[in-house]
């Protein structure tokens, strides 16, 4: 019955023809606010699954870690315990050390990753080769695998450098002697193999080889490593796999999955995307003030009939139930033009990329687009809530009318 009322009020033409202008300003507001946000947060999402793959490229879906320090002793029982456990599809074991580069008079500090031969099958940095082949070598032959930054800090071509690049890698357990520290740095060649380029901060940081050379080069023994890195059957059961290993290998070690490994990257995104949530809000609570006077001016308009359904028996509570309809039902027309408008601005924009990215240091031309249900319901649960609290106080006052009796 409130809806009712409500539609016929808002299909009927008024008196004073403002009031249909601004009824109809309030909702193309509304509808502009919800397409706005939807739209934006929409081309967040595409942005945040882009920085996934990249980070997902180079972290694996599961880590072991030692609990304390960073040397992880690891028996092949263990290992083995590891790579047959249910839902892993694949293991690494790795070590990484801070070392200096040095071509020539070039240096460069980066982190040196010792990986075995099975590191290629637990992520996608073989992949994201730009030149080059991803080869390792041996503890005897060493290769090495740059990142694009990396390689142009060193100033050279990966894959067509004549001479080995030294790696200075710092012994176990040594302290650094003042009169000579090179007593306890490690010295060896290694020869550029090729170069990947996944992500700034791996790019300028990482460069990959054997483990058996790191570990010779920083005096681990055989059954020392800084971490085994997992891959999935299924990634929807990682929690469920963590949970397990983690009870089976017990409170020396620590198993993160790929969000726990990029904590402060994810908690970043998602505070960036509840920024902009509240933010653009504000462009719905801007829209809601035409919806105020909009409202406004139709109670002066309808205080006959609000008299006389106060006559025939209508309590203040069911007058302002109609009005509290006929704002929802504003918000409604604008909001669900405003869903059904981004929904085709989107889909236009992922199948044709009509709005491209300036510049061309992206790895993408055009802004992604992905929608999230739980985002448009979360905007679509705004708008009724501010049209709510729009409508209140307007059908409020149209609620303590008092009936004006005539002789």
């Amino acid at each position: 019955m409130n809806f009712l009322f409500a539609w016929r009020y808002f299909k009927a033409k008024k008196s004073t023809n403002a009031i249909n202008i601004i009824a109809w300003i309030s909702v193309v507001a509304m509808g502009v606010g919800t397409a706005s946000l939807i739209l934006l947060l929409s081309v967040f999402n595409g942005f945040e699954d882009l920085v996934k793959s990249l980070y997902a490229d180079f972290y694996t879906d599961l880590r072991v870690i030692p609990a304390n320090g960073k040397i992880l002793t690891a028996n092949p029982q263990q290992i083995k315990t590891i790579g047959s456990w249910p839902g892993i599809r694949a293991i690494s074991l790795t070590t990484e050390e801070k070392a200096l580069l040095q071509n020539g008079e070039y240096q460069s500090l980066v982190f040196v990753k010792g990986v075995d031969s099975n590191y290629q099958n637990v992520n996608g940095v073989k992949n994201k080769m730009v030149r080059g082949k991803f080869l390792l070598g041996d503890a005897e032959r060493p290769a090495v695998v740059l990142g694009v930054g990396i390689e142009h800090a060193l100033a050279l071509e990966s894959d067509r450098a004549i001479l080995p690049i030294t790696a200075y890698l710092p012994k176990k357990g040594s302290n650094i002697n003042a009169a000579d520290p090179l007593q306890s740095l490690s010295a060896g060649n290694l020869a550029t193999s090729g170069a990947f380029a996944i992500q700034q901060d791996f790019d300028n940081s990482y460069v990959l080889t054997n483990i058996d050379f790191v570990k010779t080069m920083v005096n681990l023994q055989p059954d020392e490593y800084a971490a085994i890195e997992i891959a999935l059957t299924d990634t929807r059961d990682e929690e469920e796999v963590r949970d397990g290993l983690q009870k089976s290998l017990g409170k020396n070690y620590i198993v993160q999955t790929r969000y726990e490994q990029n904590r402060s990257l994810y908690t970043t995104m998602r505070g960036e995307k509840w920024f902009i949530y509240i933010l653009l809000s504000f462009i719905l609570v801007v829209a809601a003030f035409t919806m105020i006077g909009a409202l406004t001016m139709l109670v002066l308009e309808k205080q006959k009939d609000i008299q006389i359904l106060k006559a025939m028996g209508s309590d203040n509570a069911r007058i302002q139930r109609i009005f509290l309809s006929e704002g929802i039902l504003l918000a409604t027309v604008g909001g669900g033009g405003g869903v059904l408008l981004a929904l085709i601005v989107g889909w236009l924009q992922i199948n044709f990329k009509l709005i491209k990215l300036e510049g061309n240091t992206f790895l993408i031309d055009h802004y992604p687009i992905k929608f999230l249900p739980a985002d448009i319901l979360m905007v679509v649960a705004t708008v009724v809530v501010i049209a709510i609290l729009a409508s209140w106080f307007p059908s409020k006052k149209a609620s303590q009318e008092k009936i004006e009796l005539r002789s």
